[in-house]
C-alpha cells in the first residue's frame, strides 16, 4: 500500500472509461446494505439494475456513475461465487465501478504490457476481463478490467505493449458481463498471488485487512473525487 502511494504521488492515471466524459459529469452512487432506496429494485435482476442506475444519473443529469470501494453490498448474495457454503460470505467490494449506460470504451489506465486475460463466466462474475501489469520505480503492480464485452479479448496477447490512454476494450452488455447493468469493474492489486485472467473483487470481513493492502483504493489513481 505504502509503496503505491508513494508511486501514484508523482504520476495520473488516465480516463479508464469514455475519455470524452468529463469528470464533472460523473455522480457518486451507493450500492451498498445502507440504501434504503434499493428495496424498490431486486437487483439481481440486470433490468432492474439498470432501471435503478439510470434513475440516478437522469436525477442528477449525470453521463457516469462510480462507487463501491469497500461497500458491503447484498448483490453478490445472488451467486455461489461469492458464497459458497463453507466459506466466509463474501460481499464487501474492493475496486471501483463505473456505471454507464451504453457499450462504452475502455482504456489502460497506464503504459503497461497484458498480463493475463479470461473470460470469467459464472453468474456473477467478471465476464470477460483484462489485466494489466504496470512498473514504476522497480514496483509491480497491476490493473484489472471486468465486465467486458467478449470481442475485447480478441487479439490480445501477453506480454503485448499498450500505452496510457489506449483504448483496449468495450464494455460488456448482461448476460455476458456476468449479468449485470453495464459497468467497469477497475481494481489495482499489487500481488496477483500466482492468479492470472481473474483476481478477487469481493472480500469476506475476515479477509478485508489482506485486500484492503493488496488492492489500494483506485481512486488515488484515477482522482474521480
Amino acid at each position: 500500500m505504502q509503496k503505491f502511494r508513494e508511486i501514484v504521488a508523482f504520476i495520473n492515471g488516465a480516463k479508464v472509461i469514455e475519455p470524452s466524459i468529463n469528470y464533472s459529469e460523473y455522480i457518486p452512487l451507493d450500492l451498498s446494505v445502507f440504501n434504503e432506496n434499493l428495496k424498490n429494485y431486486k437487483l439481481e435482476n440486470a433490468s432492474d439494475y439498470e432501471l435503478f442506475i439510470q434513475s440516478q444519473l437522469d436525477e442528477k443529469q449525470a453521463k457516469i456513475a462510480y462507487g463501491g470501494y469497500l461497500e458491503k453490498r447484498n448483490l453478490y448474495k445472488r451467486s455461489t461465487v461469492f458464497n459458497s457454503e463453507n466459506a466466509d460470505e463474501r460481499d464487501i467490494h474492493i475496486g471501483l465501478d463505473l456505471w454507464i449506460n451504453k457499450q462504452a470504451s475502455i482504456h489502460a489506465v497506464l503504459d503497461g504490457v497484458i498480463h493475463s486475460f479470461q473470460n470469467n463466466t459464472a453468474l456473477g462474475d467478471y465476464g470477460p476481463t483484462i489485466i494489466l501489469e504496470h512498473e514504476y520505480n522497480n514496483v509491480l503492480f497491476y490493473s484489472l478490467y471486468g465486465h467486458l464485452s467478449e470481442e475485447s479479448l480478441q487479439e490480445k496477447e501477453i506480454g503485448q505493449k499498450v500505452i496510457k490512454g489506449e483504448q483496449i476494450a468495450t464494455l460488456g452488455l448482461p448476460p455476458i458481463n456476468g449479468d449485470y447493468a453495464p459497468h467497469l469493474h477497475f481494481q489495482i492489486i499489487m500481488n496477483m498471488e500466482g492468479k492470472t485472467g481473474d483476481y478477487p473483487g469481493v472480500s469476506s470481513e475476515n479477509n478485508l485487512n489482506f485486500y484492503k493492502n493488496n488492492c489500494p483504493n483506485p481512486n488515488e489513481l484515477l482522482n474521480i473525487y
